[in-house]
């Protein structure tokens, strides 16, 4: 009996210490896990602090380079950053790159916006503008225009900002008499002006040429105006047809050959069929040389071939070539009178739209700058305006 007593005392013993073990290690076992778990979850709440933080910095990179990339886009597509006349007519282009700028044209004819017609005065110059001041009383008052200025690329215009004239200069380069640089010009000069939507004629003048006429009467004249005023006559003579060089066939044959002119007024779709071409110019450049000059052949004998339906034939500046050699007349002050006026109006009758006129000049030259005074003098009598 003791000996079970004993052995059951000492399994009960035993069953009490396994107890207090047992007792002794789960309170161990619950604060370790619940350790771990703390540092579990503390370390969740670092790694997703982290990733929001990785992802508001990556966010915040991306949006605005997103925004730098895609908002221009928007803005080049827009209607009115085709429309929107440049707000300077100073660029970087080269002609190649100006040409094909200029030549662009939408193929449906209905403008989706309100457009407002104007008139281009592109003047050809080889520095000042000596007759600005009559010009500034011309446009005074009138909106339906606009002005580009081709001088010589060292001349630094000098016209205050209130001039009509003030920044209108274009990029230019050296123009030759004679040569195909003259053309160049001329090219330069429409190229710029259909940079402007609103332009619809374009006129090209010298420092020296004069309006006989004002702004309104001379505006409706070319707007109501079926044909753009281009002379283009055969001439069968040595000045004519005897500047023609064999070499240009088959481009340009002799019975197309066509002498006019060096001003002129075109519409819009004229101006682009000047800019684009890259037929006829090759030939004018290499086979129309002095004694041919390619300004009197070039513009006019293409014309002829590609759209001859669409030219009056014939100029709407006046000039005086009585006193021959081969530059007109010069006017100066003494000549500026009743006389002389008179003069230019009953030079000539010609037909306009279809129908007989002696309405047929609207622009003179060649004036001297001593002109200047009695011209504003006696404007309102002589011109109109």
């Amino acid at each position: 009996m003791k000996s079970r007593v004993g052995s059951q005392g000492s399994l009960e013993e035993g069953k009490d210490s396994v107890t207090k073990v047992v007792t002794q290690y789960k309170p161990l076992s619950i604060r370790l896990l619940q350790f771990l778990l703390l540092f579990l979850g503390i370390g969740i709440v670092f790694s997703l602090l982290s990733m929001y933080m990785v992802r508001y910095s990556v966010m915040q990179n991306v949006i605005p380079m997103v925004q730098s990339r895609f908002q221009p886009c928007f803005q080049q597509l827009s209607l009115e950053s085709w429309i929107r006349p440049p707000s300077s007519l100073l660029h970087s282009m080269n002609d190649t790159q100006l040409f094909w700028r200029a030549s662009i044209v939408p193929q449906i004819k209905e403008y989706p916006f309100n457009r407002t017609r104007k008139i281009a005065f592109m003047f050809l110059t080889r520095g000042p503008i000596p007759l600005a001041p009559l010009w500034e009383r011309f446009f005074k008052g009138n909106e339906l225009y606009s002005i580009y200025i081709h001088s010589l690329p060292s001349y630094r215009p000098d016209f205050p900002p209130s001039s009509v004239f003030h920044g209108r200069q274009i990029p230019s380069q050296e123009a030759k008499w004679g040569r195909m640089s003259m053309c160049d010009a001329e090219r330069r000069l429409l190229a710029n002006a259909l940079l402007d939507i609103s332009n619809e004629w374009f006129i090209l003048l010298s420092e020296a040429c004069i309006p006989l006429h004002n702004f309104k009467a001379i505006y409706h004249y070319i707007s109501k105006s079926r044909y753009s005023f281009m002379g283009a006559a055969d001439e069968p003579g040595p000045f004519g047809r005897g500047r023609y060089n064999p070499n240009m066939v088959p481009e340009v044959n002799i019975t197309e050959w066509r002498k006019g002119s060096q001003w002129f007024e075109v519409n819009r779709k004229l101006a682009v069929d000047i800019v684009k071409d890259d037929v006829y110019y090759p030939k004018f450049e290499q086979f129309c040389r002095p004694p041919c000059y390619v300004d009197e052949h070039y513009f006019p004998t293409m014309l002829t071939i590609e759209s001859p339906r669409l030219l009056a034939n014939r100029t709407l500046t006046w000039v005086d070539w009585s006193r021959g050699g081969a530059h007109p007349a010069t006017f100066g002050k003494a000549d500026i009178n009743d006389q002389f006026f008179k003069r230019i109006s009953e030079s000539s009758t010609c037909v306009y739209n279809n129908q007989p006129t002696s309405l047929c000049y609207l622009f003179a030259r060649k004036f001297a700058p001593s002109a200047l005074g009695p011209l504003l003098e006696h404007s309102t009598k002589f011109l109109g305006f």
